[in-house]
């Protein structure tokens, strides 16, 4: 996770060499600080307190119940030692969708809570979804290879339904440990000829796995907000997720398949992406980019965030005068 520094007459500083160096020279008019946790941002907090500079923490889904649930007793000695306190003195705290600001809230701390959702980057081009009849249809998985991201569910669903005429790829960085797990539990599936790891994909061949897929999975145990479905509805691929996402459009905008997180009911939303005919999911993944387009595009989100900065520094200043 990065920071940054804002001010008004140079706008974004990246974080780069001593932090207290930056603080001090710069001047920021507010801190934005990405993620929790590590000592970067314990230390960030501690020299924006110092210097009497506003703190905006984006928290990224460190909140939600499943994520403090991994690796818990270190958790928990973090949270009473510094995190809480380090949170409580921060001038507003961001979510990036409203199941997460009711997670953060859920923990009873003291900053306001800022909703905005990430930006996407629209692309020129669209999956096009033209198959010939005997031509294998692709479900894509690309996001990280970690145990959030429920790939057991998936792989378990998957040969539940073992569905003819699909392959699934799964793409994307993780462990050598746990991807090494994935690939033994696809071949204990006797999946191999169905299933396949693709590693990391950047630039061109992360946008051609997304023009080239027919559906779009992401089965994950938690999400503050998931940034590979608005990637996905993008570039006008249909998605399933769970319900443990804030991806609830899914199902009011009719472009894709919302189920609740569980291998069983994973696989009964699958078996309604392979039955939907090739023109079905063409239609829904073109509500999906629709979708994108007007709540997601950056303009919007950039503009709405800075009304924020703007809002925080200007509340610090009339606190300071009080």
């Amino acid at each position: 996770m990065t920071s940054a520094l804002v001010k008004k007459e140079t706008g974004l500083l990246p974080l780069a060499g001593s932090l207290k160096q930056i603080v001090r020279s710069f001047r920021p008019d507010i801190v934005h600080d990405n993620g929790i946790w590590l000592p970067h941002n314990h230390s960030l907090a501690k020299l924006a307190a110092h210097y009497n500079v506003p703190r905006m923490v984006s928290i990224r889904g460190m909140l939600e119940p499943w994520a403090m649930a991994h690796k818990r007793v270190k958790k928990r000695l973090a949270w009473f030692v510094y995190q809480k306190r380090d949170l409580n003195r921060a001038a507003a705290l961001h979510a990036t969708a409203d199941s997460e600001a009711g997670a953060i809230a859920n923990l009873g701390l003291l900053p306001k809570v800022v909703v905005l959702p990430n930006g996407v980057d629209i692309p020129t081009a669209a999956a096009s979804h033209a198959r010939a009849p005997d031509q294998p249809r692709t479900a894509l998985f690309l996001s990280r290879i970690h145990p959030q991201k429920g790939l057991d569910r998936l792989i378990d669903a998957w040969n539940a339904a073992r569905p003819r005429g699909w392959r699934l790829r799964i793409a994307g960085p993780g462990a050598p440990g746990y991807c090494d797990e994935v690939s033994q539990r696809i071949a204990r599936a006797g999946l191999e000829r169905q299933v396949s790891l693709a590693g990391p994909l950047y630039g061109a061949a992360k946008t051609h796995a997304f023009i080239s897929a027919d559906a779009f999975l992401l089965p994950s145990y938690s999400e503050s907000f998931g940034i590979v479905v608005a990637e996905a509805l993008a570039h006008g691929v249909p998605v399933l997720t769970t319900t443990a996402t804030p991806w609830q459009a899914l199902e009011s905008e009719h472009c894709g398949w919302w189920v609740p997180p569980t291998s069983e009911a994973i696989a009964r939303g699958l078996a309604e992406v392979i039955a939907a005919s090739d023109e079905t999911r063409k239609a829904m993944g073109l509500r999906g980019r629709a979708l994108v387009k007007r709540q997601f595009a950056w303009p919007a989100i950039a503009k709405n965030m800075r009304a924020s900065y703007e809002s925080i520094v200007e509340q610090s200043r009339v606190m300071g005068k009080a």
